[in-house]
């Protein structure tokens, strides 16, 4: 595979493409607790706690679309009930077909970054939103 976009889908229907995308994990916290054994020698014992998932982070070219803004504007007016949303992560080839997808439960957006302005640069402006959620899994 050697061009491939990735997309984000809110309650089923395409938002917007990406050039970049991190925080995709999950991780089980790790309870330890120290046991002794029949012969009177101590050891640590581990075992799973409370799963958390990271925040998802997707960056992508400004252009004439609001609707990421948009939605990151309904937390800021403090309409955190509406901006919940679940969503997915799609990962698709050159031919826009999907080869991956990972969904997330009751994301909204925590953070949004708008691109760094420097007349003198050639950069591409870009703009990133961070998405804080409750669970994530492999569709």
């Amino acid at each position: 595979m050697t061009s491939f976009s990735f997309v984000l889908e809110i309650d089923g229907v395409e938002m917007a493409s990406f050039r970049k995308c991190t925080g995709v994990e999950s991780e089980t916290e790790t309870i330890e607790y120290k046991e002794a054994t029949k012969d009177g020698r101590m050891v640590i014992r581990k075992v799973p706690g409370a799963m958390k998932w990271s925040d998802i982070t997707l960056e992508r070219r400004v252009d004439e679309s609001k609707a990421l803004w948009e939605w990151r504007k309904q937390v800021e007016t403090g309409d955190i009930d509406s901006a919940r949303r679940n969503g997915s992560i799609v990962i698709k080839d050159s031919m826009k077909k999907e080869v991956a997808r990972w969904s997330f439960d009751r994301g909204w957006p925590s953070k949004w970054t708008g691109a760094e302005l420097d007349a003198g640069g050639n950069e591409i402006a870009t703009e990133k939103i961070t998405i804080t959620h409750e669970g994530l899994f492999r569709a």
